[in-house]
């Protein structure tokens, strides 16, 4: 048996023993509170595995303003969600979490979703207990649906899923649709009702104080996640006081995107009034950091190989 067929075997055997994305993930949380940017790109993805991030995320908010210039209020499907999670699952090595806004329908929908985001190699979901049309969780206007029917779905989502350490994340967004402690209380209730539904972590989203955080995290230690999203009703809480609350998963979903696009704008602006990017030069990745972060010469190298020279190799520009 030559070598190469061997250590294609060997390749083949370690692959098939490796831990799933889901594995991943629960490796990760076990270790220590894991920080999840937002992702909003397969390029950006792969930054963020480079800069020692654990996980990153695909959000429901940056997805439908970057993919479609669509507000974040459920118009974008399940298909569309897997297809833009197999891109960033496709380039890193770490786990991808992505939302699945209220599961894209009734219990047999939420069935298909899991199924079609395990396909793309996601480690997990988060569904929300909005009725439709949703909202983003800070914004007012919000109604949810029962929490039988929010128990239904995560019961779908636990039954359908092929790997079971595929993460189902449960999000309650009754904190905001009951002013003080009814709402509080109605969120506690259901991430209660939640938990025992089968929902690996619960996120508790517009928590409004740190005293806040620290009740959920007494009630629930070890199995939450936080939302750190910008302009919000939260406070922005570093990952250390979330970890020391007991949260084990904090979400920067926009972040990213919202720094991009503020440079983009600037760079458009400046493009409009000057006639000329030289301005703006240094502010950009060069083509040989791009080229590197994609990985370019080995593309280059394995398409010369493929015509039997696999010595040679031309220079970047």
């Amino acid at each position: 048996m030559s070598q190469n067929i061997q250590a294609s075997m060997a390749s083949s055997l370690a692959n098939s023993t490796a831990l799933s994305p889901g594995g991943k993930l629960r490796q990760a949380l076990q270790e220590k509170c894991v920080a999840v940017p937002g992702a909003f790109n397969a390029l950006v993805a792969r930054m963020a595995e480079r800069m020692g991030f654990r996980a990153v995320y695909q959000s429901g908010a940056a997805l439908s303003a970057g993919l479609a210039a669509l507000p974040d209020v459920g118009l974008l499907s399940q298909t569309e969600f897997a297809e833009q999670g197999r891109y960033l699952a496709q380039a890193v090595n770490i786990p991808v979490i992505s939302d699945a806004d209220t599961g894209f329908g009734e219990p047999l929908a939420v069935e298909r979703t899991v199924q079609l985001y395990e396909a793309a190699g996601l480690a997990g979901l988060h569904l929300e207990d909005q009725e439709l049309p949703k909202r983003c969780g800070h914004l007012s206007g919000k109604s949810l649906v029962s929490t039988e029917a929010m128990v239904a779905k995560l019961h779908a989502a636990v039954a359908a899923r092929r790997d079971p350490q595929f993460v189902i994340i449960a999000r309650t967004d009754a904190r905001n649709t009951s002013p003080g402690e009814e709402g509080l209380t109605a969120a506690l209730r259901r991430a209660d009702a939640y938990f025992n539904a089968g929902a690996d972590l619960v996120f508790t989203e517009a928590l409004e104080s740190p005293a806040e955080f620290a009740r959920f995290g007494r009630e629930f230690p070890g199995r939450l996640v936080a939302n750190m999203t910008e302009f919000g009703r939260s406070p922005l809480l570093t990952v250390a006081e979330l970890e020391a609350c007991g949260y084990r998963l904090v979400l920067f979903p926009v972040t990213l995107f919202r720094v991009a696009m503020r440079a983009v704008e600037q760079s458009l602006l400046e493009l409009a009034d000057q006639g000329t990017q030289t301005g703006f030069v240094g502010d950009m990745l060069s083509r040989a950091e791009l080229y590197e972060l994609l990985g370019y010469a080995t593309y280059d190298q394995r398409d010369r190989a493929y015509f039997g020279s696999p010595n040679s190799s031309a220079p970047l520009a």
